[in-house]
């Protein structure tokens, strides 16, 4: 059985990624970076498995299920 995927917090996905905070939002917005998850009424998280995609392979980094999605331009 393969092992569970951790929830980790934006503190460690700060350290992960060297991003700022802000830089970091604005990604999810812009669609280039994982959104995070609803954990509890006041709390999110990542998956770990995504953030590590991401660091992976930052420029090449597509949600699940978009992995032949063309970059629309203009």
């Amino acid at each position: 059985m393969p092992d569970p995927d951790r929830i980790i917090r934006l503190r460690t996905v700060l350290a992960r990624t060297g991003l700022s905070r802000s830089t970091l939002y604005r990604k999810i917005a812009e669609g280039t970076f994982p959104a995070q998850l609803r954990i509890s009424i006041h709390g999110a998280g990542w998956r770990e498995s995504e953030i590590d995609r991401w660091v992976a392979d930052p420029i090449g980094w597509r949600p699940d299920g978009e992995e032949g999605a063309t970059v629309k331009t203009g």
